[in-house]
């Protein structure tokens, strides 16, 4: 093949690399071929790894996550996540990013935009499962590569990341291992105590705070643990999107959400853990 490798994906196919053609469709040289999309994003989640018609999130989950997000309310996740990021950087050197259930995108804007501020190269490659969230994602950010795929069966070439993010996704073990250089990390975003905590006191009659839990991942060494608190008071035209975003909108009962929806606004803590996962 003549085209040139369209680092960082591979065929989820054969796991050869691909190769990206004048009209943008991926081939591999056992001719596998993959689209690319109007938005710019390839579809590289076989038949078999569809466990549903519309795997991942739904187009409403989609758009209130997105429509909270932009309002600025996880800003400071956001910039911490963009500032340990690029303490991994090295002079003269691109910084691999692969985001792995990259959503809609936000916080990869928010990397690029501090990275580009700092004069750090950037490469970022995203993927996720919901082919909705990622057409959003590819719309924003054209510089960002994008792809609808498994964590549990990343098309991403061996060693080619310098960071993985892992935002409240499945934990790939050995994925995350495999696509890592030797030396990288993943940053594990989890829920600290009294996260939504506010929200929490609204929806149950015994709020409880999130357990803290130390868990060993064979192969990795942590390094970090970086905790990021605020606090925020959202308005009640952005309660249902907040709610929409977070595991409670499947499991809370009727009567709690209906007193969360009778709020004129909340006011909650919100504090994410940021674990510093080093490949061994």
């Amino acid at each position: 093949m003549n085209e040139q490798w369209a680092a960082p994906w591979i065929c989820p196919i054969c796991g050869s690399r691909l190769a990206q053609r004048e009209n943008g469709a991926l081939r591999c040289e056992e001719n596998h071929c993959f689209d690319r999309a109007k938005e710019g994003y390839w579809h590289l989640l076989p038949v078999q790894g569809m466990h549903s018609k519309v795997p991942g999130d739904s187009k409403e989950m989609v758009a209130a996550r997105r429509a909270f997000l932009q309002a600025g309310y996880y800003d400071a996740f956001g910039k911490a996540l963009a500032q340990l990021t690029l303490q991994q950087a090295k002079p003269s050197q691109p910084l691999h990013l692969l985001d792995a259930g990259c959503g809609e995108g936000w916080y990869d804007r928010a990397l690029a935009e501090t990275a580009q501020a700092q004069n750090v190269a950037l490469e970022l490659a995203g993927f996720d499962i919901s082919k909705t969230a990622v057409r959003l994602a590819a719309r924003a950010l054209h510089s960002g590569r994008y792809a609808v795929a498994s964590s549990f069966h990343q098309p991403v070439a061996d060693g080619w990341a310098d960071v993985v993010w892992n935002i409240f996704s499945p934990m790939a073990r050995e994925e995350f291992l495999r696509v890592l250089r030797p030396g990288g990390v993943v940053l594990y975003a989890v829920p600290g105590p009294r996260h939504l905590f506010g929200m929490k006191e609204a929806l149950y009659r015994t709020p409880y705070e999130n357990s803290e839990q130390e868990i060993d991942y064979a192969g990795f060494e942590q390094v970090d643990r970086c905790r990021v608190e605020d606090t925020i008071t959202v308005p009640a035209d952005m309660l249902e999107n907040l709610f929409a975003m977070t595991p409670y909108y499947w499991k809370t009962p009727a009567d709690g959400a209906a007193r969360l929806r009778q709020l004129p606004q909340l006011t909650t803590e919100i504090c994410f853990d940021f674990l510093v996962l080093k490949k061994v």
